[in-house]
């Protein structure tokens, strides 16, 4: 990244609509059927814990957070995580997920789950969860569902359905 001059800074109300048309922009419509997306619908993703990336005033990435629970356990759902075409070789997505889980943690947060490619998100601190010991609700590809621990020891025993949370954190 010294090549860019990026700005990662907690999203605020007014970055919604730019947000959104990134979404649509790098996703489309494909991404209203997601599993994911399904259980963050019409629940508030945590504007604290949730980020921009900017070079200038382009906004070229975004990483929200949701509260969620597993079973009992409360936790975060990471996503969606959506960077500028042009600027995804550039680390933009990994420094999203650092502040991310960084002020995550910070806040008392133990733990945060999401569906996708466990190469990109093993070198933040993700693995893939054993096969069973977590459901999501819809179709979801076991293999990409992964967890990163913020507390050492904070996945033990943690088992169950996801399913939204109205807790803000």
């Amino acid at each position: 990244m010294s090549e860019l001059a990026l700005t990662i800074l907690p999203e605020t109300a007014d970055d919604a609509l730019a947000v959104e048309r990134l979404h649509e922009r790098t996703f489309g419509p494909g991404r209203y059927a997601k599993s994911a997306y399904r259980i963050r619908e019409g629940r508030g993703h945590v504007l604290a814990l949730s980020f921009t990336a900017r070079i200038g005033s382009l906004l070229v990435g975004s990483l929200r957070l949701t509260p969620i629970s597993i079973g009992k356990t409360p936790a975060l759902l990471l996503g969606p995580l959506t960077v500028e075409p042009p600027f995804r070789t550039r680390g933009v997505g990994s420094a999203l997920i650092k502040r991310a889980l960084k002020d995550a943690k910070a806040a008392g947060h133990a733990l945060v789950v999401l569906v996708g490619d466990e190469p990109f998100y093993v070198k933040s601190g993700f693995k893939r969860i054993p096969k069973g010991q977590v459901k999501m609700p819809g179709p979801v590809d076991p293999a990409r569902l992964l967890v990163a621990e913020l507390k050492a020891g904070a996945f033990e025993g943690v088992s169950g359905v996801i399913k939204p949370d109205w807790v803000k954190a």
